[in-house]
């Protein structure tokens, strides 16, 4: 079985019309998966509530101002800045989405197997002190550090398969030594971050910046030589995946060439590191290529 975190709050978060980063992303692959071949062996599990002692969690990575910030902008609606549109259950529903993907790790940490937070809004571009591109709190890293204060975790890795640059993430645990941060990503293309001099203060950071028009061929030699001995090193106790699928072909906001079957490989490679794996979902835009490739990754761990 497959734990597959998700709520249809996650929904409510609204971007308006025309806006890439929308709600029907998650019904579209929610609709996927129940038709999968594999439907039989998802475990569909709701987020745990928010609860007080979140909000501690969250602080270790977001700066109180900007928590406060982000929670008087969204109850009035409006924008964190000029891509990132917030409503009134916006600021609700990212408390919730940081819940999924603590839950996620919990189910990983206790199962040993992987697990899927299918929630939204997305993190990866989100800083301690400021929400940006989509982003309203960082999910990823929020994780790994959360990871690290439980029982037997003294090493979490991120691998971040978006095809924009996770500045957000990068920012917050690179200080981290029990850290380490892996990032493909379309170069040059938005934050603008991730350039392959980027190493963090540990040397725990790994950027592959990759030209527009890249593909498959491109970023199998990189797993090869590159990703897979810089997690095999690091060994990590448990592996978060930012799993954007904005890389693919058809995907409206970059111009990579993954196809949603690439997804699937990339996720066995992971598998030969460790099994316990966290897939939190980040960017994908094109709702067709988006469910395929989410299918993939699902196939794959099964």
């Amino acid at each position: 079985m497959l734990p597959v975190i998700y709520s249809p709050e996650f929904l409510d978060h609204q971007t308006g019309s025309y806006h890439p980063e929308r709600p029907e992303r998650l019904t579209a692959i929610v609709q996927s998966l129940k038709t999968a071949e594999f439907a039989q062996k998802i475990q569909w599990l709701s987020p745990t509530p928010v609860n007080p002692q979140l909000m501690s969690w969250i602080e270790m990575a977001h700066s109180p101002n900007y928590i406060h910030k982000l929670a008087r902008i969204a109850s009035q609606g409006g924008y964190l800045d000029g891509d990132t549109p917030i409503s009134p259950r916006s600021y609700d529903v990212a408390l919730l989405a940081v819940s999924a993907w603590l839950d996620g790790i919990n189910q990983v940490l206790i199962e040993k197997n992987p697990a899927f937070v299918l929630a939204r809004p997305p993190g990866h571009h989100a800083e301690s002190s400021m929400g940006m591109g989509f982003c309203l709190l960082s999910n990823a890293a929020i994780s790994a550090l959360y990871a690290l204060k439980q029982p037997g975790i003294n090493r979490v890795a991120i691998l971040d398969w978006d095809v924009h640059h996770g500045n957000g993430t990068q920012s917050i645990v690179e200080g981290y030594r029990e850290i380490a941060y892996c990032s493909l990503h379309q170069y040059p293309a938005y934050p603008g971050t991730g350039k392959a001099t980027e190493n963090g203060f540990h040397q725990n950071v790994l950027n592959l910046p990759l030209s527009p028009g890249s593909d498959i061929n491109d970023y199998q030699p990189l797993w090869k030589s590159q990703i897979l001995p810089f997690l095999k090193s690091f060994n990590p106790d448990i592996l978060i995946i930012s799993a954007g699928y904005d890389a693919v072909e058809n995907d409206p906001l970059a111009s990579i060439r993954l196809q949603p079957e690439d997804f699937g490989l990339f996720t066995q490679y992971c598998l030969g590191v460790t099994r316990k794996i966290l897939f939190g979902l980040e960017g994908g835009y094109d709702l067709e290529s988006l469910s395929k490739s989410v299918r993939s990754t699902m196939a794959a761990c099964l």
